[in-house]
């Protein structure tokens, strides 16, 4: 294996715990630096031949428990967007019953003006 194919594989195998690490943090600037860094890791690994297959077999099972934090990381993302906009939705109306059970809804339009006093 010739030295290009080993420091790529070195640093891509850095970069992994580094994005693993961010995963954790919750560090989602540096997760999206280190991902445009992996993907150009990769690409030249495609572009080289005969590379030790232990080693990569080893940087796959870093890739793969990497992507299950970021696919967590991006189910808890969802989870708080849907949170959000159940609240702004229940900010904004009111739902009351009336004696035979049918629903009414309440528009609550509220002004966001400021007013200025002298």
């Amino acid at each position: 294996m010739d030295n290009i194919v080993q420091n790529t594989i070195d640093n891509l195998d850095e970069l992994l715990d580094a994005e693993r690490q961010a995963l954790l943090e919750g560090n989602l600037d540096e997760i999206s630096v280190l991902m445009k860094r992996k993907e150009a890791l990769i690409d030249v690994l495609n572009t080289q031949e005969a590379t030790d297959r232990a080693e990569l077999e080893s940087l796959n099972s870093k890739v793969e428990r990497n992507q299950e934090l970021l696919n967590s990381a991006l189910e808890g993302i969802r989870t708080v967007a849907r949170r959000l906009a159940a609240m702004r939705r229940i900010r904004g109306s009111l739902d009351t019953y009336n004696a035979q059970g049918q629903k009414n809804t309440i528009n609550m339009e509220t002004e966001s003006s400021v007013e200025k006093r002298a």
